[in-house]
């Protein structure tokens, strides 16, 4: 069995399906077992390029940022010169994609490929087992995919994540070797921190409200006023992932340890320790008033009225104003341990993202040369090509051999990225392929480099990814949903309840208890399983 998929109208393809089924045999999880062809029966070289010597033609669906017209990106010529495949594009604004891409897999009129699809797991399961989303892993093995094949080798983990429990690949990752903020940190205001002569910066909570106690009393903002704001925040939403790892919790929700054992976090001793601490800031005005009510501008407002010592954000400069150049003076948190034993953590990115970012689908002619074109993407020449840009546009390699490149003036002038986004259609979305050191080599300004060293110092000693990306059945996924919707809202509620001191913390068992009455125990059991499943995996 070698050509199993053919376009056609949707009868027509559910006829198809149920013949393929019935050549290439069935998998008990309802995905096709089809194997690829050998180059010689599908005319596709497994290197070098062209990939095929006749032009082919495929469908792309995708998301639209409405910057460009896709047709004529220069990289995207560039790719169809290199390959000989062209591709015909069905675009759909990013707002209106998930609607989109859902009645697509329900009419069965479907695209050959999906291009920064955010395919989340459970659509990645769902569509896979009915057989609209092909099995990627006998392209990847079978010699179409060899930079997939040697990254997925060399990270086995990366693999596993992306493999369902029934052995399937259905769609590839965007893999970013240089990741490390799950969310957005902590920062300091280094301007306040100055006028305080703090040469250390914390180590301990005790170390933490110390300093924030000083911020209250000691007018670092030298106005007069006592207007300061220690730490401030919206909802929590933005600081609770990070401080809960001076408790040892990596997650909010669910994370497993160094020994293999899953926690769901609300019902943990670290989680009290975290609110008794939110509760003393609250209750000595050292945790501003307005964080349950604020939104992220009245947030950004007090920042650049130089009001805050301690807050969230991507990078510091957003919320107190200047540039990257003044933000090298605003420190990154540092963790603080509390009196639990192995802390601070710090829940890490895992490195790739949770939701599928290309798929073959099963009315695709052509998916070992399909293979090879996505497949280019994971190798430094296709992820410069399609980040950068073609050589000589925005960039120019200074040497070759090391990858080592210098940005040229951007055509016309203006900013850098908004160009970027007319020469690419990697922007504005996920999209699948490869982000590895090599891509910036040379790139880098001084504030990237700078960061870099304040991830090293203080972050990624004490990270780790609180979970694995990994699949829950159907099964599983049903019932942690339902369970985590009213858990979630019960323990927000209760959390804004405990650090104002509208519910005092003597009352944490019932707490628990009550935990545990809607589900918590089972969503710790129903996450394990899925853990020990991955784990499992390849072993």
């Amino acid at each position: 069995m070698k050509r199993a998929h053919k376009k056609s109208t949707v009868l027509l393809s559910l006829i198809l399906a149920a013949s393929m089924l019935a050549a290439c045999g069935a998998s008990p999880d309802g995905g096709s077992t089809a194997e690829p062809g050998t180059p010689e029966e599908t005319g596709v070289k497994q290197e070098g390029f062209p990939i095929v010597e006749e032009p082919i033609t495929l469908t792309m669906m995708s998301q639209d940022v409405g910057v460009a017209d896709w047709n004529t990106m220069p990289v995207i010529q560039e790719a169809e010169k290199l390959t000989n495949i062209k591709f015909e594009f069905q675009l759909t604004p990013i707002d209106s994609f998930a609607t989109k891409k859902n009645l697509v897999f329900a009419s069965g009129d479907l695209p050959d490929v999906l291009y920064g699809a955010d395919l989340t797991p459970a659509e990645q399961v769902t569509y896979g087992t009915q057989g609209s989303l092909l099995p990627l892993e006998p392209y990847i093995d079978g010699g179409y995919a060899p930079n997939i094949k040697k990254l997925f080798d060399e990270n086995p983990d990366i693999r596993k994540s992306f493999t369902t429990p029934e052995g399937h690949i259905y769609a590839l990752p965007f893999i970013d070797s240089a990741a490390v903020w799950y969310r957005s940190p902590m920062w300091y205001n280094g301007s306040m921190l100055e006028a305080l002569g703090v040469k250390e910066l914390p180590k301990t909570t005790e170390e933490l409200y110390t300093l924030l106690k000083r911020v209250k009393t000691e007018d670092p903002n030298g106005n007069g006023k006592a207007d300061e704001i220690p730490l401030t925040s919206v909802k929590l939403d933005d600081l609770r992932m990070y401080f809960l790892g001076f408790w040892g919790i990596y997650d909010p929700v669910v994370y497993v340890d160094k020994q293999d054992k899953v926690f769901y976090s609300p019902m943990q001793e670290g989680y009290k320790g975290y609110l008794e601490f939110m509760n003393r800031l609250w209750k000595e005005d050292l945790l501003d008033h307005e964080t349950f009510s604020q939104t992220p501008e009245q947030k950004k407002a007090k920042g650049e009225n130089n009001q805050i010592a301690l807050f969230n954000d991507y990078y510091s400069y957003f919320t107190l104003g200047g540039d990257p150049d003044a933000a090298m003076k605003n420190p990154l948190m540092t963790p603080v341990a509390s009196d639990i034993a192995g802390t601070p953590v710090y829940g890490m990115h895992p490195g790739l993202s949770a939701n599928g970012t290309f798929a073959i689908t099963s009315v695709n002619e052509h998916p070992e040369a399909t293979m090879r074109w996505i497949d280019y993407l994971y190798s430094i020449e296709g992820q410069t090509l399609f980040n950068q840009g073609p050589e000589g546009t925005l960039w120019k390699y200074t040497n070759k051999d090391t990858y080592e490149k210098e940005w040229l003036p951007v055509p016309g002038g203006g900013d850098r990225e908004e160009y970027r986004g007319t020469i690419t259609p990697n922007f504005g979305m996920l999209t699948p392929g490869h982000n590895s050191p090599e891509l910036t080599n040379g790139l880098t300004t001084e504030f990237d480099e700078w960061i870099a060293k304040e991830n090293e110092e203080k972050l990624i000693p004490i990270g780790k990814a609180p979970f694995p990306n990994a699949y829950l059945t159907n099964e599983q996924q049903d019932e942690a949903s339902a369970l985590l919707s009213d858990l979630d809202t019960y323990v927000k509620q209760m959390e804004a309840k405990f650090v104002t001191g509208e519910e005092p913390l003597s009352n944490w068992d019932g707490y628990v208890e009550q935990m545990k009455k809607m589900g918590g125990d089972r969503i710790q059991e129903i996450y394990q399983e899925v853990y020990d499943t991955w784990n499992s995996a390849g072993k």
